[in-house]
Parts: structure tokens; C-alpha cells; sequence
């Protein structure tokens, strides 16, 4: 059967069972969500009489995991609203109810009697053709699978999502020798394209990819520390982004997973190979039993290798644990040569090359755990996962790792980092030296703009699903038609042009502002349409704050001036551009990031968009068409519902002064400014007014700009026409009243400074119109002037400025 997945099941709610449901239920796919039957009623269960046998009681579970979601931070769900989509039960009430489902998931504890016990009740139940597949971190699919029947076998696989499912990239998935290769492709297409996952296909082996490779580097990292006697602060300092790993480091990062889970892991890696060295690799290390044996598991009991406690004044302090002593005590800075070097190189290539080259104790502690993990994960080629490609995915997409192990391999110099590890006596596998005496250099390499990489003994061209555009790739094909030092305007073929900022944070300066210029007129010359996109960390943080600062503080108005009116006029720009123009953002999108998609026909913004207009943190307002487009926002949205209440499209484009009262939706508009929020989500965004109702949200960020072209080519074909300039009908004086005394108000309580007030009043003039009578008709320009005006003037404002300092030297937000 190739039926396509509508409804889904997860049997399990615990973190992992309501995580992977709430991700489900973010894709649109509606879910049921079973667990046990309590055995013992609670407090308030049994205070309103209910027993053992209450339908509310048998499903607890499920309904209180449901109801935590809601609660819990970051939170599983792109909109709390989507937690509707999940349905609560119970395994002893309900199970005949994954019948309606086209993919079952099981989640309960990792334990293979369990499991068994639990496929064997679903296939009772389950419709033949329906997907079955095991949440597992580590045990054999191929055991759990045995005693079921064919047709349940060929349906049968596990999938392993990372914690938690709706942040983590990776998804492997990992098919049995019975499962039927074609639901693996489909499966994985379905969980890429409908889930945003990126999918690695792994072998059945004990632990799988990521955490097979991950809980060897991890166990390596602490016998170096026991052995050499590093520190847990030096150890972190290393392994951080000094080698380009997140910022959790080691220790961190097995606080976050918690030690005893992780000492499950690595034991059933031991327990279930073959070899006496890998098993003797896999031992837990003393110190780590301790921790264990203690209770000090981590973040979930309070205390790990590290202790957060409150310190002087009530301020968190976290501690370290000093393994010599087993005591907690104030972290110790850590500084060398070598960090520093790692710290100033650009990008993890080069963090890595500049830690490794630095000659102290800390490049000895970098080196001697990257070259096992290094060897460690050519051995396992073939045994995990087929490919390098496979193994490097996994652990990007699973740890958070920049570069994985093969690309850090090419990036340190492949032939002779082989050279120095079997100088100091490490048996590097042999497929590898085969490879560089076949005169290769790399085990990737890149041609035209395609990308190769090493398999069975020669070069095999990356596959790359027609929907992952890369930028990067087609400016290796040439296809650049204008660039400068902050951006580039690129071909992505079939007439759409591609307008990508990669300056310092993607921050918006005068190169940018000019490419959006020439890109306009480049577009209008010679292409169908335009999207404003990158593949940078962040889409955009907002304008060049330094730049602003250095010349309020010099007083340079008429530079500032000239600067806000350039932003302006290339918002504006793109706004009357003859041709449909899309914004693509992603993640943090933040001031003139928000700004510069504003002006688009439309927003196909990623799923993880962080989008706010938060110009007030520095003590300014929205000055590059933010302020104006809410205006006109909320005096569309007037009008319309005049329109929806009386006659209709003709009653609203007839409704006078009196008819059409802006003043709620500016009231929203004023609180979601005012207060610079900023949303969880590209959803959360549509509910904070950032985005439209026609907007769209993507799920997978990798095929966010080809959603983008065709959302230009679909209006090129519907016959796209440029929307007139409309006037803006503001709430005036009275309107501006109104907004004041909410900021007034807020002052009095407390909740804001006399700063915070005067950027109110401000943010309240501008908003409003100024000083005109109610329901009068503005051009876009006159409220760009207003904007300007009121930028400006905050500009002097010493405060602002300390708000600008405190920003860029802090990088947060200063309440003065």
C-alpha cells in the first residue's frame, strides 16, 4: 500500500512520546495520544469522587502531557492552539483506535520485553498497509520486529527523533532486514518534507549514528581529562566553539541529557559489540559512576558537573564540580594562546585549524580527542551508515556539530593529520590510507557548483533533492549578476532573482541598502520576480547599529538623516517594484530584518522564524516603514471589517471618517511594538500581526527558497499587477491620546521607566498620524516622515545612546 500519512498515532507520552505528537500536530497532522492506565487515583481526582474507573482518570496521562506543552519552554508547539490537534487516551480503553491511523509510533520505555509486547498488541489492531515504527535511542529494530508477521515486518522501522523533535534537525531512520525499501524512501520524503527533518538512513547496529559516534567522543573527552588532569571549565573551553561545537560543550551538554541516560547509552553500546577494545571504549568512566551513584544526574536533579545557586543579591551563580575533591566551587576563567586564536579565526574550518596549530595544553587536549573520533567514526563507514556524507549529517543535524567528522578531517589537512596520527602510533583504517595513496586529498570535493564525496573507493556526486537550493552552489555556477561587500542578487533560474544579504550578522548598512536599489532595477529590467532570502545563521539582525551610534554620539544628524531616508527609499522601492517580490526569512529576524520583508506581496517564512520589530531595546522606534505599514495595516483591517458588515468590498472603499474606527487595531499594533515582541515561531508571528493570514510558514528550511520562487512564479502566472499606493486613514490626535495613556499608565504601575514612556510617546505620535483630526487620509511618505522624525530626535536622547552602547558591548537589552 502506498497510502499517504493523514492521521497519526503515538502510544507513550512521556518527553519524548508528547514531543514527537506535538511536532506532528505543528505539520497539520492530527494525532492520538495513548499511555498506561494510572494505577492510583490523585488529590484532585479523588476530592471530586472520581475512581479508578473514571474515563478522565484511565486517560490522565495522556491529557496531563497535553496540557504541559502548553507550559514548557522552549516550547514543543508552533502555536499552543495546535495542541487541539492531539487527542488524549489510554492503552486499555482505546488501542482499537490506531486503526484509523497511517502511521503508528511507539515510545515507550526502552526495554525489549516492553516493546515486543507492545508491536504484538498493535498488530492486532492496526489496518494492513499502516506504518509501525519504534522511538528508539539504541535497541535492534531487527529484534523488537521478531514474532510479528510479514506484511507487519515489511511496515515496520525505527525512528529515532532527537529531543526535542520539534528543535532537533535529525531523524534516523532505521529499517529492518524485512522492511520494504520503497516505504523507507517514502518515509523519509514524507519526514523531510512534511516535518522539516533532516533523515539519515542508518543500519541497525547498537546506538545508531549520532549517538554511536557522539558517546565515543564523549567518553574519549573524559579518559583524556582523568588522564591528563584537565578541568571541567578547560575541558568545556576546548570542545566548545573553539572546534566549532555548540556551547554546551561536554559537560553541558551531558548535564542537558542527564548522566544517567547517557551511562545507559554508552552501556549498550558495550553490551552489545563484539570487539574487546570497542567494548573496553565504551566503559563508563569512575568519576561519571560517582555522579550517578550520588544522584547528581544533572539539570533534572540540580546538580551535574555543574550547580546553578543563588548567589550575592539573589543572582544565579553556577558552579563547577572539581572531580579531584567531588565538591562545587566558582568556575575559574580559562585563557590561552590557542583559544584566543580559535576565537578570532572565522568560521569552524578555520576555529578548528587555529586550536589545533596552537601548541599549549589545550591544543594537546583538542588534538588527542579529535583524532580518535576521527578514526573511530572511518571505522564504523559501512556499519552505521553507508556513506561519510551519512555519518557527517548525522552529527551536524544531532549535536549541533559545524562541521562533521570527515569535513573536519579535510579541514585539518587530511594527508597529513594522517601523517602525525600514525607518527604517535594510531591505526588509521586502512580504506582511508588507500584513499590517499590514490593521490586524494579530501573526502569531499566540489565541481561547478556540485559537491562529491569518497564512497567505496571514488568519488560519488551528492544527491540533492531539487527543493534544497543553495546559494552558495549557484554562485560557484556562476549565476551572481550583481554583488558588493553586503550582498549579491542571483540568478535561481526561470526568470527569479535572488536577493541574498551576507554582511557581518546579515546586519542592514549602506551596502545592502544599495543592492536593494539595483536589485530592483536589475529585476525590472530583466526578471519575472524577486526573493529577498540567505542561508546565513540568521536572516537579519536589523540595521548597522555601530554605525548609528558613532554618528549620534558625534552628532552627525544629517548623516543619520541620510541614512534612515536611504532605508526608507529601498523599502519603498521594493514595495513599487512592477514585478511580485517574496521574502524568505528565517530564525532571528529582528528590526530592519522585519522591515526589509515588510515591503514583499509575501512572506514564506520558516516554521523557527523569530520576528519582532524590537527597535525600543535600543531605545528607538521602527524607522525604515515598520511604524507606517502597521498603520496602513490596521487601517486596511478598518476598513475591511466596515466593509464585511455592511456592503460588502464597495461599502468599505466608500466608508468615510466616521464608518472606519482604526483605533483597536492600532491599540495592538502600539502593544506589540511598544513591547518588542518578538515571536517562537513563524505561526506565533501570524498571530502577533508580524505576518499576514496569506503568508506562508515552511517547515523545512532547506527547501524554503524554492517554496519562495514558486510562490513568484504562481503570481507571474495568475497575472501579477503592483498594488497601488494606498492611503493610510490614521486615528489622529484622539487616537494618539488613547495609546498614551496606556504607556501613562504602565509608567505609574511601575512596569515602565520615564524613558521607556517618552519612546512610547513617541512610538504613540507616530502610529497615530501625529496631530491630525481622526480618520484623515495620509500618504505612505507623510508617515515615513513621521518615523524619521521621531527616530531622529530619540537618537539624541543620551539614554538611547547608553541603550546602543549596552547593546552592542552586551548584547541585551538595558533598562534605564
Amino acid at each position: 500500500m502506498n497510502r499517504p500519512i493523514r492521521q497519526a498515532a503515538v502510544i507513550g507520552s512521556g518527553i519524548m512520546g508528547s514531543g514527537i505528537a506535538a511536532h506532528l500536530a505543528n505539520a497539520g497532522i492530527p494525532c492520538l495520544l495513548l499511555d498506561v492506565v494510572p494505577g492510583a487515583v490523585n488529590e484532585e481526582e479523588a476530592a471530586k469522587g472520581w475512581g479508578l474507573d473514571h474515563p478522565a482518570v484511565r486517560s490522565r496521562l495522556a491529557t496531563a502531557a497535553i496540557a504541559k506543552l502548553k507550559k514548557t519552554n522552549p516550547a514543543p508547539l508552533y502555536d499552543e492552539d495546535f495542541a487541539s490537534r492531539i487527542t488524549p487516551g489510554n492503552v486499555e480503553d482505546h488501542l482499537e483506535r490506531i486503526a484509523d491511523a497511517d502511521w503508528i509510533i511507539e515510545v515507550v520505555v526502552e526495554r525489549l520485553d516492553v516493546k515486543r509486547g507492545l508491536l504484538e498488541r498493535i498488530e492486532k489492531f492496526r489496518r494492513p498497509g499502516t506504518v509501525v515504527s519504534s522511538n528508539t535511542s539504541g535497541i535492534s529494530v531487527n529484534a523488537m520486529a521478531e514474532g510479528r508477521g510479514e506484511e507487519f515486518r515489511r511496515h515496520f522501522m525505527g525512528t529515532h527523533f532527537f529531543n526535542p523533535p520539534r528543535y532537533m534537525k535529525l531523524l534516523e531512520i532505521i529499517p529492518g532486514r524485512d522492511t520494504d525499501p520503497a516505504l523507507v524512501s517514502r518515509m523519509k520524503a514524507f519526514c523531510e518534507n512534511v516535518l522539516g527533518k533532516g533523515v539519515v538512513i542508518a543500519k541497525d547496529t547498537p546506538n545508531f549514528v549520532a549517538n554511536r559516534i557522539g558517546t565515543y567522543g564523549l567518553l574519549v573527552t573524559l579518559k583524556e581529562m582523568a588522564e591528563k588532569g584537565y578541568t571541567v571549565e578547560e575541558v568545556d573551553a576546548v570542545t566548545g566553539p573553539a572546534m566549532g561545537r555548540p556551547k554546551s560543550a561536554t559537560f553541558r551538554t551531558l548535564d542537558l541529557v542527564g548522566l544517567d541516560t547517557f551511562v545507559h547509552v554508552a552501556d549498550n553500546v558495550r553490551d552489545h559489540v563484539e570487539g574487546a577494545e570497542e567494548r573496553a571504549a565504551f566503559e563508563t568512566p569512575d568519576a561519571l559512576k560517582e555522579l550517578v551513584a550520588r544522584g547528581w544526574l544533572g539539570e533534572k536533579s540540580g546538580q551535574g558537573f555543574y550547580r546553578k545557586i543563588k548567589g550575592e543579591g539573589g543572582r544565579s551563580e553556577i558552579l563547577a564540580l572539581d572531580l579531584g575533591t567531588m565538591e562545587y566551587r566558582p568556575q575559574k576563567k580559562v585563557s590561552a594562546g590557542s583559544l584566543e586564536a580559535a576565537k578570532l579565526a572565522k568560521g569552524a574550518r578555520e576555529k578548528t585549524k587555529a586550536l589545533l596549530a596552537g601548541g599549549d595544553r589545550y591544543s594537546a587536549l583538542a588534538w588527542d580527542v579529535l583524532k580518535r573520533v576521527l578514526v573511530y567514526s572511518a571505522e564504523k563507514v559501512g556499519e552505521i551508515a553507508d556513506s561519510v556524507e551519512e555519518i557527517d549529517n548525522a552529527m551536524k543535524w544531532g549535536f549541533n556539530w559545524e562541521l562533521g567528522p570527515f569535513e573536519t578531517w579535510d579541514a585539518i589537512g587530511l594527508k597529513r593529520s594522517v601523517g602525525r596520527m600514525e607518527s604517535e602510533g594510531v591505526a588509521v583504517p586502512g580504506w582511508v590510507k588507500a584513499w590517499i595513496a590514490a593521490g586524494n586529498e579530501s573526502f569531499y570535493r566540489r565541481e561547478a557548483g556540485a559537491r562529491f564525496y569518497v564512497h567505496e573507493g571514488r568519488y560519488r556526486q551528492a544527491e540533492e533533492a531539487p527543493e534544497a537550493v543553495s546559494l552558495r552552489d549557484l554562485k560557484e555556477q556562476g549565476k551572481t549578476v550583481r554583488s558588493n561587500a553586503g550582498a549579491s542578487l542571483i540568478d535561481l533560474g526561470d526568470g527569479v532573482a535572488c536577493l541574498e544579504f551576507h554582511s557581518p550578522n546579515n546586519a542592514i548598512g549602506a551596502d545592502i541598502l544599495s543592492m536593494i536599489s539595483q536589485s530592483a532595477d536589475e529585476v525590472r529590467r530583466s526578471f519575472e520576480g524577486l526573493v529577498v532570502a540567505n542561508q546565513g545563521r540568521n536572516f537579519c539582525v536589523g540595521a548597522n547599529l555601530m554605525i548609528l551610534l558613532m554618528e549620534a554620539q558625534d552628532e552627525e544628524w544629517d548623516e543619520v538623516d541620510g541614512i534612515i531616508r536611504q532605508f526608507q527609499n529601498a523599502m519603498l522601492k521594493l514595495k513599487r517594484l512592477e514585478k511580485p517580490v517574496v521574502a524568505a526569512p528565517h530564525r532571528m529576524t529582528l528590526g530592519g530584518g522585519v522591515e526589509a520583508c515588510l515591503p514583499a506581496d509575501q512572506v514564506v517564512a520558516s516554521a523557527e522564524t523569530y520576528y519582532g520589530l524590537v527597535e525600543v531595546g535600543v531605545g528607538l522606534i521602527p524607522a525604515g516603514g515598520g511604524c507606517k505599514e502597521f498603520a496602513l495595516r490596521a487601517s486596511q483591517a478598518a476598513a475591511a471589517a466596515v466593509g464585511a458588515a455592511g456592503s460588502g468590498a464597495a461599502g468599505a472603499g466608500a466608508a468615510g471618517a466616521a464608518d472606519v474606527d482604526v483605533q483597536p487595531y492600532l491599540n495592538r499594533a502600539f502593544e506589540t511594538i511598544g513591547m518588542a515582541k518578538v515571536s517562537t515561531s513563524g505561526h506565533d508571528a501570524k498571530k502577533l500581526g508580524y505576518l499576514r493570514p496569506s503568508d506562508r510558514i515552511v517547515l523545512n528550511q532547506d527547501r524554503l527558497i524554492h517554496e519562495a520562487k514558486q510562490a513568484v512564479l504562481g503570481m507571474v502566472r495568475a497575472g501579477y499587477e503592483p498594488v497601488p499606493e494606498e492611503k493610510i486613514r490614521v486615528a489622529g490626535a484622539e487616537g494618539k491620546a488613547v495609546l498614551t495613556l496606556g504607556a501613562i499608565a504602565m509608567r505609574e504601575g511601575g512596569y515602565i521607566s520615564d524613558h521607556d514612556l517618552k519612546i512610547a510617546k513617541k512610538l504613540a505620535h507616530v502610529l497615530a498620524g501625529g496631530d491630525l483630526p481622526a480618520g484623515t487620509l495620509v500618504s505612505e511618505q507623510y508617515m515615513l516622515d513621521l518615523e524619521r522624525e521621531a527616530f531622529l530626535s530619540l537618537c539624541g536622547e543620551p539614554k538611547t545612546q547608553q541603550r546602543m552602547q549596552h547593546m552592542l558591548a552586551k548584547g541585551k537589552a538595558l533598562r534605564n
